[in-house]
C-alpha cells in the first residue's frame, strides 16, 4: 500500500483528464483515515438539463459520482482504477446551486472496491446517492 495522495496530488490527477477538466471538478478534502473524498461543482450552463433551467443534467451528477467513487480508492491506492458498475439515485432536482459529492469506500478488497457518494447542495440538501464498484487491478 502506497502513502495516501494528498488534497493537491489528488487534484493533479483529476486534471489530467480532459472530461474531469471539462466538468471542472474541485478536490475539497481527502481523509486517508475515513477513506473518504469530497469534491465540489460549480453550475454553469454546460451543465445544464436544458438552456437556461440551472438545474444539472443527471448525466452530469452520474459522472460525478463515478469519478469522486474512483478518486475516494485512489486516495489509498495511487492509482485509477476502472468502474465495473455504478446506480445512481435521483432524489431532488439540483437547481442553480453548487454541488459536493462525498464519497466513501465501504470495501476495498483485493478485486473489488466498492464506494457510496452523496451528492449535497449548497444547502446541504442530498440531491443523489451512487455506489460505484472497481476493479482493484489498478492500471
Amino acid at each position: 500500500m502506497t502513502a495516501p495522495l494528498t488534497i493537491a496530488e489528488l487534484q493533479r490527477k483529476l486534471d489530467v483528464s480532459p472530461f474531469g477538466k471539462f466538468l471542472g471538478l474541485r478536490v475539497t478534502a481527502a481523509d486517508p483515515d475515513r477513506q473518504q473524498v469530497v469534491m465540489a461543482l460549480s453550475m454553469r450552463p454546460e451543465l445544464e438539463r436544458s438552456p437556461g433551467s440551472g438545474q444539472y443534467h443527471g448525466g452530469v451528477i452520474a459522472s460525478v459520482i463515478d469519478i469522486a467513487g474512483d478518486f475516494a480508492l485512489i486516495l489509498s491506492i495511487g492509482a485509477g482504477v476502472p468502474t465495473i458498475n455504478f446506480r445512481v439515485d435521483y432524489l431532488r432536482p439540483a437547481h442553480d446551486t453548487g454541488l459536493a459529492a462525498t464519497a466513501t469506500v465501504r470495501r476495498a478488497g483485493r478485486t473489488i472496491g466498492v464506494v457510496d457518494v452523496d451528492v449535497r447542495d449548497d444547502t446541504g440538501r442530498l440531491v443523489a446517492v451512487g455506489r460505484g464498484c472497481y476493479g482493484m487491478q489498478a492500471g
